[in-house]
């Protein structure tokens, strides 16, 4: 399979996602169903911005490297993006919640910051 086809069910379940996300905060009320319609908004901008963040982080690998090596930049673009969008997700249930602060944030990031290292540590290795 080529990494365009890739890319393309990629870019058509960010699209159905993001489709579900917009109709979760229109259609749904969270003062009704508080536990149903909170599951399905985090779920779906979960999905709709680990899809987008893929997207984008592989296309700007491209541009940036000007390789060949495709499908290894599929695989750290899907890495990179789920954590982006976990990083996301959390600090909006943090907010949610009114527990957000600028060092729990910094400390979210670092640790993604810090598992990004050791998966890149351990690509290295396989590839070597």
């Amino acid at each position: 399979m080529t990494y365009n086809r890739y890319i393309s069910i990629i870019a058509s379940s960010g699209g159905f996602a993001w489709i579900a996300w917009f109709l979760v905060i229109n259609k749904l009320s969270p003062f009704v169903s508080t536990g149903v319609s909170m599951t399905f908004f985090f779920l779906t901008l979960f999905i709709a911005l680990t899809c987008t963040f893929t997207i984008l982080g592989f296309y700007f690998r491209v541009w940036l490297f000007k390789n060949e090596i495709f499908y290894q930049h599929i695989n750290v673009a899907f890495r990179q993006g789920f954590f982006l969008s976990l990083i996301v997700n959390v600090c909006l249930l943090l907010q949610i919640l009114r527990s957000l602060n600028w060092w729990t944030g910094i400390f979210l990031i670092l640790g993604s910051v810090l598992l990004e290292s050791y998966f890149s540590s351990k690509d290295s290795e396989f590839i070597e």
